[in-house]
């Protein structure tokens, strides 16, 4: 195989060349994202039992130590902070807040909120969604040039036989093996990090309507 791969790098031209440096860097790209999104979610999901430690706290302002301490990634412990700070909000202070009721400041709180956490949490999602999507046709795209310019060689050499095209052509359909080994890893964690990302808004819904609920109690 390494030396089919040699073989087909010095006979291809500068187009062939270009597309395989797309998918080496679709390829790295993707595996770096692959790798930081894995390590932010393992630290998320270690972080969500403490949702319920939460709870067991003797304060809220324990509570959100607690938060502090263990959430690493920083996906639940905003929402009980800026929750805290909408509760002591000075409602002496002339703005559109002190004219709302307290349940309408902390919903706005937990919803501004909630869109960051969504944000952060997507991100590098819909980059590993395109590579998965397009390294296929980039590769294809490869194979097609190859073969062209496989063919075209062998038609000008003035002659034509089987083992004249066999080869060039069976190098030629590299260029869409890279492009598979590029997007089946993209695909399967695109996969992956959205189940664990639909789980994770599932447990921060859940906690912001809990949250809403005791701070309006509490105050």
């Amino acid at each position: 195989m390494p030396s089919a791969i040699s073989a087909y790098w010095t006979q291809v031209d500068e187009a062939s060349h270009l597309v395989f440096y797309v998918l080496l860097v679709m390829s790295l790209t993707s595996w770096y994202t692959i790798l930081s999104k894995a390590w932010s979610f393992w630290r998320v999901r270690s972080a969500a039992p403490t949702v319920q430690a939460f709870w067991q706290a003797p304060t809220i302002q324990d509570a959100v130590a607690l938060l502090e301490e263990k959430d690493k990634e920083n996906i639940f412990t905003p929402m009980a902070r800026e929750g805290m700070k909408a509760i002591d909000a000075d409602k002496n202070v002339r703005t559109l807040n002190a004219e709302s009721s307290t349940s309408d400041i902390v919903t706005r709180v937990l919803r501004q909120q909630m869109n960051h956490i969504i944000v952060k949490l997507e991100a590098g999602l819909s980059l590993l969604a395109s590579i998965g999507a397009s390294a296929p046709f980039v590769g294809l795209l490869g194979t097609v040039w190859g073969i062209y310019h496989a063919l075209t060689t062998v038609a000008l050499s003035g002659s034509v036989q089987l083992e004249q095209i066999a080869g060039p052509v069976g190098e030629a359909l590299i260029m869409t093996a890279m492009g598979l080994l590029v997007a089946i890893p993209a695909v399967l964690a695109y996969n992956a990090f959205n189940r664990i990302n639909r789980i994770t808004l599932a447990e921060l819904d859940a906690f912001a309507y809990d949250l809403h609920a005791h701070l309006i109690k509490a105050s």
